[in-house]
């Protein structure tokens, strides 16, 4: 029987590499800009073309090459990195296997330009499919410039089954800013199709945190140090109060190294225990030095996974790093036993047999906070002032608050009856079945009921919002119509903000907030073409955008009051909403009002203010639908006295 195993060629073994190590231009953008970290760059440039596929370029200013060395290189296994078996287990360097520029070649036609300092003339080395096409000399700077050109050209079908190039572009940058994070003491730039999208100068960890992610983050920053003989952390954490739900920026790095690891992200998500909402995350930014002994970084050929030979100690520590930052800043009470200025409180004189007497509590006789001059308004107006005239030590009388009346006055609790007695008045709501389901909401359940119901206010004369409580949860209680009702705020702010944005699109006038530094969206040539269509209606409620060229569009103001809002991922939204060509004017129009509103008003976090509830409450009043949101949903729910009456028992 003839023999069937056969050793494959050098170019088909590095074109299967390349499926595992270079799988897409990110992987490309992330070895050669590790490759310039090792090489001792000082300052690293990438630029790219549709989403690297045409061109990934990578410039350094490093220690360049050898004319041996460039030709090596792209060999497979040919590495500076290691020497032997035992420095694998000792890495100081990202790259070590020797496998990236080999499989890169296989799948590009690659161009290199290197030069040493002490060498007078450069090296300039093309590779075409893996196949070596020629070397020569060439004039250059010190460092090394890589040009890969149409990746994946001789695999029609990776080439073929590619992402768009709003998301390669999205990935490049992605790991870029990886990169670029853990190593503050470089410059890097990234250019997208010549535009610039990263003018990173070399800075400390907190300052280039905040030219990456954005000025807005500067301020929620809090430091993590902590130094053990294991590991040493340092890095910092987002402040509880600034937790979201998207758009949230987590990294980890273990010795200058981009790794993921759910284990340690749930180290620092049991320090935020009970101190953020739910399904809320904090930001993180945490840097471990390790013993590279004591990790394992050779365990997927993407080297994003790390094994830690003393992990669970390791989640401890960051665990309680992460916890006592915390404390510091007050969100987590710590326990001091200083007693230094401490009040001395006396103790029983066992000595003496003398004992020290409680102090007598001082009261107001006569004081009864169940008279009738404070259940009702009506014959009380303001709450009487009790006769602190018998305390002892001087007092200042704190200003009394109206008694506010909550139920209409044929609804009024008896307080001084023995028994309270709650007379309700009739019902002025109508119940209208929904005609869709209503999706849950981490909202409040105030009473239990299997005929779930939207309720709709009766419209009739002008009404306000009155006596107006905030609530956690983005809810409001308030009177309305001398009903009881409890409101969604993100679901009034919808409404409120998609009727003016609808006024905006029928001729109004709009409000936008200019940006400090423009922003660059890189879209494909369709994505530019669609949106040059919604361009004016964009405008009108107050995007300040302008189309740079066919991939680029540069964005300078935004409407106000969009804080929190991700304006790009909104604007791809927008984009692909409308991508039907045959909706009418109108009804595009409103989608896009609808779809504006809804992310202004899934901004809103927490416990808003009162007077900022006051303002939106008054602005729903106003609408000519107060009753659900562009959704469909329910803006408002009653509670009426036999709700209370009924979870009372």
């Amino acid at each position: 029987m003839a023999d069937r195993i056969k050793l494959l060629p050098e170019v088909v073994a590095n074109q299967i590499a390349a499926g595992e190590v270079v799988n897409r231009p990110s992987s490309v953008v992330k070895e050669m800009m590790e490759n310039a970290i090792d090489a001792g760059a000082s300052t690293v440039t990438v630029n790219f073309c549709d989403g690297g596929r045409d061109l990934i370029q990578i410039v350094d200013d490093g220690c360049g090459m050898s004319p041996t060395d460039a030709r090596m290189a792209f060999d497979r296994h040919a590495t500076s990195k290691i020497a032997s078996v035992d420095d694998i287990y000792k890495l100081h360097t990202f790259g070590f296997r020797g496998e990236a520029l080999a499989s890169i070649a296989a799948v590009a036609q690659v161009e290199l330009k290197t030069r040493q300092a002490s060498d007078e003339f450069g090296t300039q080395v093309f590779i075409n499919g893996g196949e070596f096409d020629k070397q020569k000399p060439c004039g250059c700077s010190v460092g090394s410039q890589f040009f890969v050109r149409n990746l994946f050209y001789n695999v029609p079908a990776r080439r073929r089954f590619m992402e768009k190039s709003t998301t390669l572009a999205r990935q490049i940058r992605d790991e870029f800013e990886r990169v670029a994070l853990c190593n503050p003491q470089i410059a890097f730039k990234l250019f997208n199709n010549q535009a610039p999208i990263y003018d990173l100068d070399r800075t400390n960890l907190r300052g280039r945190i905040v030219d990456v992610v954005g000025k807005s983050i500067k301020n929620n920053l809090l430091e993590v140090s902590a130094e053990t003989s294991l590991v040493k952390i340092e890095g910092f954490v987002g402040r509880p109060a600034a937790a979201k739900k998207s758009s949230y920026k987590q990294f980890l790095f273990v010795n200058g190294r981009y790794f993921k690891s759910p284990y340690f992200y749930k180290a620092v998500m049991k320090a935020y225990e009970k101190l953020i909402p739910a399904q809320t995350q904090p930001d993180i930014f945490l840097y471990l030095t390790i013993d590279p002994d004591r990790i394992d970084v050779n365990v997927h050929p993407q080297k994003t996974e790390v094994k830690f030979s003393d992990g669970e100690a390791i989640w401890q520590i960051i665990n309680a790093a992460v916890r006592e930052t915390l404390a510091k800043t007050g969100a987590v009470p710590l326990m001091d036993f200083d007693d230094e200025g401490a009040i001395d409180i006396p103790v029983a004189g066992q000595s003496s047999g003398r004992l020290y007497s409680e102090p007598k509590a001082a009261s107001v006789e006569g004081y009864n906070p169940f008279r009738e001059g404070y259940a009702s308004s009506a014959t009380a107006g303001r709450r009487s002032q009790a006769d602190l005239s018998d305390f002892a030590g001087e007092y200042r009388a704190k200003p009394q608050r109206e008694a506010y009346d909550l139920w209409p006055s044929d609804t009024l609790i008896n307080a001084g009856s023995e028994e309270f007695a709650i007379v309700d008045s009739g019902d002025n709501f109508r119940d209208l079945m929904s005609a869709q389901p209503q999706s849950t909401h981490e909202e409040f359940e105030f009473v239990e009921s299997d005929n779930a119901v939207q309720q709709q206010m009766e419209v009739g004369g002008e009404a306000q919002f009155e006596d107006i409580i905030t609530l956690p949860e983005t809810l409001a209680a308030a009177r309305y119509r001398g009903r009881l009702v409890v409101v969604d705020l993100r679901r009034a702010c919808e409404r409120v903000s998609f009727e003016e944005y609808e006024a905006m699109l029928g001729g109004g006038s709009s409000v936008s907030q200019q940006l400090l530094f423009p922003e660059r969206l890189v879209l494909s040539n369709d994505e530019v073409l669609l949106l040059k269509e919604c361009l004016e209606d964009l405008s009108a409620i107050g995007f300040d955008l302008r189309v740079v060229d066919d991939c680029t569009v540069e964005m300078s103001g935004t409407p106000a009051d969009m804080e929190g809002v991700e304006i790009d991922r909104l604007i791809y939204d927008v984009i692909h909403s409308i991508a039907d060509g045959d909706s009418p004017v109108a009804v595009r129009r409103q989608r896009l009002a609808a779809m504006v509103a809804q992310r202004r008003a899934a901004a809103m976090r927490g416990v808003i203010g009162v007077e900022q509830t006051e303002v939106l409450l008054a602005r729903l009043a106003k609408c000519e639908n107060v009753s659900f949101a562009p959704s469909g949903k329910a803006i408002m729910v009653e509670i009426s006295t036999g709700e209370i009456r009924s979870r009372l028992g």
